[in-house]
Formats: structure tokens, C-alpha cells, sequence
């Protein structure tokens, strides 16, 4: 039946789409919006967009907005990927060095407290199983470096985790590792796209399903918490610390971790630490948005705490804040890497050190000083994950690998153990992390990052301030010559990727789209030397920083 003012084609496809659509949830709003489409132009158009392509399944998985039709998160799209997923390893099966084990091969599946993460975690552990894989499903939701923990600790030869992480509360997502527990890189991507797009071709309900999943949870949560705690060094565990897990779900992991480690118990955000999926306090559940953590600031300066550690809502990202000339405030990524580069290597940890490119030098400078190797990345930790012989890695965007051998991904509960080692070791020797960070920028010079983000509902618009900066980058910056690389030609030490990378003499610039959400990022570092008065210094290394902003903005239009 034509409707009018729609499309016949989108309504039959939309129609097609609620009749095998097994949520009466998204079923019944898809009927709603084919109703409603001809009388409201809102409805209209969100029905055509909700078809109007298919999420794409690449290195991050799948990310977007819950709902139906194939450009939203929803039962069918999932049902879809976990079959594709399942056809990819049955095609290719485990990596060389994959340690086989006996009986059928192991999938693991894990997931988060947004809506729908439980069903989708379901849904995928039943068509695991029906494709002949035991499908080892957590029994409650868990922070995200449990899957590739257990990837590893059991030779799974693939991992799933229903998460989106810190985006908005609308989206959700679909994270997949492979047998290395690193998550995927190309061509995997490209290669389970495929399969995705054979199954999607065909009727969902010839996907085999199976009842017989095997359910898992405290045998292999004390484990990783075991393993977790016995990395870190003995010494002081004396640290008041504040703990919010942004309505995710970190905080049991983190307290047990904590206390299994030797720490007492945190100050907790109360108003944050239960999950919540709508998360009311904050928004946008990101540690790095403005106000995010403000709750957690305010409990550190009502209790005279030492440190503050926010987990982001899955917990694979940590964010640390610390009182500094009498006032709290969060520590960029790339300072929480420094300390915790700089710590493992005064532990002389020996193997390669490693960052992104969007990353500060500083890592750099300090492997090299101490003798090791170093390995610049492209951005994600599939790839920081991957790197041979790594023993510690960061991305300036909270995510700190400080145990590669255990989990090969950012996990924000052990770099936070770690922050609490260091903060504690300086509390015992009457210094703060405060004045670690001194001790670095003496030692190798003030590096001071930040970054030039714009949020856009109209994508079309980064893809022109990439074009612009590609075609007509700025000449100078700073007063001086700029040096332009476009990482999209790759090189021998970086495949190709999106992005665009200046430099001069005391200043780096990275300018890329965002992965995981509708924002162009713009990475910026000033690198100054240290004189006498090193307060002095920072506040002249951040006035270049603003000038540099304040040049990147006008140069990319945005």
C-alpha cells in the first residue's frame, strides 16, 4: 500500500524489515514511523534515514544510534554480525600461533549496561553456539578488558563486548577481538563485512541458533583481578583516592581490584556509580567532556583526597585528576601516560614503549634516554595492542595498556592500580603526583598537548575541512614554516589513514576525523625547554598552545 509522499521502495523495504524484526520494541516503532511518515516530515525523515544505508562494520566494529532499519543498532543488524563474524572464523579459523585447544573452539562475549547490550550479547552467544563454537556468555556486565583477558587466558579464537563505550546514551555498539585479543585490523574487517553482507542477503530466520551457551562470571573475574593486582610492585598502598564510574560499569571491578592490590576502599560519586544507560548526571558520559567529573572534584576537595580516578562507562579508559597550585583539574591524557611511561621505565621495564601518532613526543624522548625501543602507531589500540615485544603503550585519549601480556587493549582498571602505585609511592616519600609531573617536564622538557574538537550533525562538513587542510594547509604556523605529511599515503613505518599531520620547529599537529563519533579532531603539541622558573615556562608553552588553537581553528574553517 502506497502511503503518500513516500517512497514505495523505502516503505517495502521498511515493511520487509518489521516482519522479520524479532524486538516488538523497534518492530512496533518501525510501524509507527510508516504510519506517521505521511502526515509529519519529522517522521518522514527519520524513517528514510533509518534506511538510508547500513551501518558499516570496520576496525571499530559497529557504533550508532539505536532503532530500526539497518542504519541503527537494533536485534536484526546484531543478529546479522554475529553471523558474519561466526562465518569469517569458520572460513579463515585461528591465526598461526593461535594455541589450539580441545574440543570446540571458544568464543567469549561480554557486555555492558546500555540498553540492549544484554540482549545483544545473548543473541550473538546463541548464534556463536549454533555455528558450532562454545560460546562462553558473562553472566552480568563487566567492564570491557575482561573479554580480552579472557581471550587470551583461554586461547578463544574470537571475542565480542556490546558496548559504545562514552558515547551519548542513544548509541551502543559491537566491539570484536580476535584470537591475539587485540581488536581487529585489516583486512579482518573488510573480510567480515562480506560475510555480513552474504547473511544480511538472506532471510534472517535461516540463521542457526543454539540454547547451549555456556555462562561464566566470578571464576574468571577473580582471576583477571588476581593478575591484575599481583602486577603492580610491592611498596606504600597509603592513598586517599575518589572513584566515579560515570553510571558504567566499573566500580565492583575497580574497588576489588583496588583492595585486592592493597588499597583501601575509594571515595565513591555515589550519584554516579550505579549503571544507569540515560546516565542523568553528566552529558555526554566521557571523562574528557566539560563537567563530567566535576561530582568527583568536588568529593576530592571535600575529603582533601590525593588523587581522583573516573573510569569511562566500560571502563577500558581512565581519567585521573590531581590538586596542582591549590586547585583540582583532570590531567590530560598525555600526562597520565608520562607518568606512567616514566614509572614503568624508572622500573626498568625493558621492551618497546609505544603511542599513537595524535599522541605527544614525549614517550619518545623518554624511551630513548632510557635505552628502549620506541613505536609510533597509527591512532586505536588495535594497533597499539599489536605491537611486538610492547611493554607499555598509551593513546592520549585515556587509554593506557600497562599489562600487554595479560590484555592487549586499553584497560582503565589496571592503569588505574597503577596511578594509585604512583600516587601513593609519592605520598610516602611527602611528594604528590604533582610533583612527579615537575620532575618530568625538568628532566625533558615542558610538552603541552590539547585538542581542537568540533562536533557536527552534517558529516559532509569534516570532509571538507579535510579536503581544505589536504589541499590548502596554512604555510606557517606560529611564525613559522610548516612541514606537511598526509598520512593517507602511508609510509614504511605507517600504513595509510585519514589524517593530516604539520609540523615545525617546537610544535606537532595531527588533524583527523573521529572513529567512533561525528567529530574532527585536531591534536596539538608545543614543546618548550625548561629554564629557571618552571611555572613561568608552562604558562608561556600554554599561550603558544592557545595561539595554536586559535590558527588550527581559522585554518580549518571550522
Amino acid at each position: 500500500m502506497s502511503v503518500p509522499g513516500v517512497d514505495d521502495v523505502l516503505l517495502e523495504r521498511a515493511r520487509a524489515w518489521a516482519a522479520e524484526d524479532p524486538d516488538p520494541a523497534t518492530r512496533t516503532e518501525l510501524e509507527s514511523l510508516i504510519n506517521n511518515a505521511a502526515s509529519d516530515p519529522a517522521v518522514a525523515a527519520e524513517l528514510a534515514d533509518a534506511f538510508a544505508g547500513r551501518l558499516q562494520f570496520g576496525t571499530a566494529g559497529l557504533r550508532g544510534k539505536l532503532g530500526p532499519g539497518p542504519n541503527r543498532m537494533n536485534r536484526v543488524l546484531v543478529a546479522q554480525a554475529a553471523a558474519g563474524l561466526a562465518a569469517h572464523l569458520l572460513a579463515t579459523g585461528p591465526s598461526a600461533d593461535h594455541d589450539q585447544q580441545p574440543g570446540r573452539p571458544k568464543v567469549t562475549i561480554g557486555f555492558d549496561a546500555r540498553h540492549n547490550s544484554e540482549v545483544f550479547a545473548r543473541d550473538t552467544a546463541e548464534i556463536m553456539a549454533g555455528a558450532g563454537f562454545e560460546a562462553l556468555l558473562f553472566d552480568r556486565h563487566l567492564p570491557t578488558p575482561l573479554i580480552p583477558y579472557v581471550i587470551k587466558k583461554l586461547h578463544c579464537v574470537a571475542g565480542v563486548v556490546v558496548t559504545a563505550s562514552h558515547n551519548p546514551p542513544a548509541d551502543n555498539g559491537y566491539k570484536v577481538y580476535l584470537d591475539d585479543g587485540s581488536q581487529i585490523v585489516p583486512p579482518a574487517d573488510a573480510e567480515i563485512a562480506a560475510q555480513i553482507d552474504q547473511v544480511a542477503a538472506r532471510p534472517l530466520a535461516e540463521i542457526v541458533r543454539s540454547s547451549a551457551v555456556t555462562m561464566v562470571g566470578d571464576e574468571l573475574l577473580d582471576a583477571y583481578v588476581a593478575r591484575t593486582a599481583a602486577a603492580l610492585s610491592d611498596g606504600p598502598r597509603e592513598v586517599r583516592w575518589v572513584h566515579t564510574a560515570l553510571h558504567g560499569v566499573g566500580a565492583p571491578v575497580m574497588e576489588q581490584a583496588a583492595l585486592a592490590a592493597g588499597f583501601g576502599a575509594p571515595i565513591s560519586v555515589a550519584t554516579q556509580r550505579e549503571p544507569d544507560p540515560d546516565f542523568p548526571t553528566v552529558d555526554f558520559p566521557n571523562p574528557e567532556e566539560p563537567g563530567a567529573i566535576d561530582a568527583a572534584l568536588a568529593a576530592a576537595a571535600e575529603h582533601d583526597a590525593d588523587v581522583v580516578i573516573a573510569n569511562d562507562p566500560d571502563a577500558d579508559r581512565c581519567a585521573v585528576a590531581i590538586r596542582r597550585d591549590g586547585e583540582w583539574a583532570m590531567l590530560r591524557g598525555d600526562q597520565v601516560g608520562a607518568l606512567l611511561g616514566d614509572a614503568a621505565l624508572r622500573r626498568k621495564e625493558r621492551g618497546v614503549y609505544a603511542a599513537s601518532v595524535v599522541s605527544s613526543s614525549l614517550l619518545s624522548e623518554m624511551a630513548e634516554a632510557h635505552g628502549q625501543p620506541y613505536v609510533t602507531t597509527l591512532t586505536g589500540f588495535k594497533w597499539i595492542g599489536r605491537v611486538e615485544g610492547l611493554v607499555f603503550g598509551y593513546e592520549e585519549a585515556l587509554g593506557y595498556c600497562c599489562d600487554p601480556t595479560a590484555v592487549a587493549d586499553k584497560d582503565g582498571i589496571s592503569a588505574a592500580l597503577r596511578v594509585l602505585e604512583l600516587a601513593a609511592a609519592e605520598k610516602a616519600a611527602g611528594r604528590s603526583l604533582a610533583d612527579r609531573l615537575d620532575d618530568i617536564d625538568r628532566e625533558y622538557g615542558i610538552h603541552a598537548t590539547d585538542q581542537l574538537s568540533v562536533r557536527v550533525d552534517d558529516l559532509s562538513l569534516i570532509t571538507a575541512a579535510m579536503e581544505r587542510i589536504r589541499t590548502q594547509p596554512p604555510k606557517e604556523l606560529l611564525n613559522s614554516q610548516v612541514a606537511v605529511v598526509d598520512l593517507a599515503e602511508g609510509s614504511d613505518d605507517l600504513p595509510p589513514t585519514d589524517g593530516v599531520w604539520l609540523s615545525g620547529d617546537c610544535f606537532s599537529v595531527v588533524v583527523r576525523p573521529s572513529g567512533t563519533e561525528p567529530k574532527l579532531k585536531c591534536y596539538l603539541e608545543v614543546r618548550r625547554g625548561v629554564d629557571r622558573d618552571l611555572a613561568a615556562d608552562r604558562a608561556k608553552a600554554n599561550e603558544t598552545l592557545a595561539t595554536l588553537k586559535a590558527e588550527m581553528q581559522q585554518a580549518l574553517g571550522m
